[in-house]
C-alpha cells in the first residue's frame, strides 16, 4: 500500500486517498452537513461554536467548532429544550465523510418520524447486543481483538490501522461507550468519533459503514499528514484527456476561406478582387457614419404613448 511520494509534486495537487478513514479532514464540514443542507443553519459570531445546523423543530443538534479539538458535537433530544438523550463528538482529524454517515441517518429518521406520536428512530435506545452497532465492520471483514480489556471489546480493521472500542463497563448513561478510531496516535494523526451510551446502535452503525466505506476521499496533497503518508494509497482524480481536433467542417473551409482574403486584401491590394474588397469595406464604413451623423428614426418606430393614469387601489 506504500505509494509514498515527495512534495516535489504541487502541494495543491487533487488526488484520492484510500482507505478514506486515513484521508484526514479537508478543513470543511461540507460533506458532513450536505445531507442537512436543508435544515436551518445558525452562523454564529461569538464562541467555540461556529455553525450549528439543527432540524427544524431543533430536537437535532449539528454543532462545528471550527477550531476546536472536537471538531462537531451532534447531540438529539426528545424535545427542543430538554437535554440531550445522547451526544456523539467527531475530532479534527476525522474525515467529514464519516460524519456524513451519521448526519444521512439523522436526517433519514427525522423525515420518518412523527412529532406527535413520539415514534423518532433517533431517540430509540440501543440494542443489547454490542455487535449490532458494528455489523458493517464484521461484515467488511474487520475482527475481534483478543487483547482487549476485561469489559471491553475492540475490533481491528484489516490493515490495523483502524478499530473501535465498545467500553461495557460504563456506569452512567452519558458516559462514552463506543469509539471509532483511525490512524496512528498522536494529536494529527488519530481520527475519533466518540458516542454516548443511549446512542441508538443503528445511527453507530451507519458511521461505521461510511467508515468501511471503500471509495476514496478527494484531498489536496498538502492536507495528508507527512506521518500517515506511507500508509494511504494515492491516485489521481483524473487524468487530462487531451483534445483530439476534429476535421473542419465546409462552413469552416469558407469561413476560413474568406478570412484569409479580407486579411490578404488589407496588406496587399493588389488584385483587382482585392481593390473590390477595400472598395466595399470603404462604402461600408461611409454609409455607418453617414447613419451616426444624420440618426433617422426606427422604420416602424411609434409615438410614444401617452403615459396612463395610474391606477387607484380600491
Amino acid at each position: 500500500m506504500n505509494t509514498r511520494q515527495p512534495y516535489t509534486q504541487d502541494p495543491y495537487q487533487e488526488v484520492l486517498v484510500s482507505p478514506m478513514y486515513l484521508a484526514g479532514s479537508n478543513g470543511t464540514g461540507d460533506a458532513g452537513f450536505a445531507p442537512v443542507a436543508h435544515w436551518p443553519h445558525h452562523y454564529l459570531d461569538e464562541g467555540p461554536c461556529q455553525l450549528l445546523v439543527t432540524s427544524p423543530d431543533q430536537r437535532i443538534r449539528i454543532g462545528w467548532f471550527g477550531d476546536d479539538f472536537e471538531l462537531w458535537k451532534i447531540t438529539a433530544s426528545a424535545e427542543a429544550v430538554s437535554a440531550p438523550r445522547w451526544t456523539a463528538t467527531f475530532n479534527h482529524v476525522t474525515p467529514a465523510e464519516i460524519v456524513a454517515g451519521l448526519t444521512t441517518a439523522l436526517a433519514h429518521d427525522y423525515a420518518e418520524a412523527d412529532a406527535y406520536e413520539g415514534n423518532a428512530r433517533f431517540l430509540a435506545s440501543p440494542s443489547y447486543r454490542w455487535a449490532d452497532a458494528v455489523q458493517p465492520l464484521t461484515d467488511a471483514g474487520w475482527t475481534r481483538d483478543g487483547g482487549a480489556e476485561l469489559g471491553t471489546v475492540e475490533i481491528i480493521a484489516p490493515d490495523g490501522q483502524a478499530g473501535v472500542l465498545i467500553d461495557n463497563r460504563r456506569a452512567r448513561l452519558d458516559d462514552e461507550a463506543v469509539t471509532l478510531w483511525a490512524g496512528p496516535p498522536g494529536w494529527g494523526t488519530r481520527a475519533e468519533a466518540v458516542f454516548s451510551a443511549r446512542t441508538p446502535s443503528h445511527l453507530i452503525a451507519a458511521t461505521a459503514a461510511a467508515m468501511a466505506d471503500p471509495a476514496p476521499a478527494a484531498r489536496e496533497r498538502h492536507q495528508i499528514h507527512r506521518e500517515v503518508e506511507h500508509l494511504v494509497s494515492l491516485s489521481s482524480v483524473g487524468p487530462t484527456t487531451p483534445k483530439v481536433p476534429r476535421a473542419p467542417t465546409p462552413l469552416d473551409v469558407r469561413r476560413t476561406a474568406v478570412t484569409q482574403a479580407v486579411n490578404r486584401a488589407a496588406r496587399f491590394p493588389r488584385t483587382a478582387a482585392d481593390l473590390r474588397v477595400m472598395a466595399a469595406r470603404s462604402r461600408t464604413a461611409a454609409s455607418a457614419q453617414n447613419r451616426s451623423s444624420n440618426p433617422a428614426p426606427a422604420l416602424g418606430a411609434r409615438p410614444p404613448a401617452t403615459p396612463t393614469p395610474p391606477r387607484h387601489s380600491r
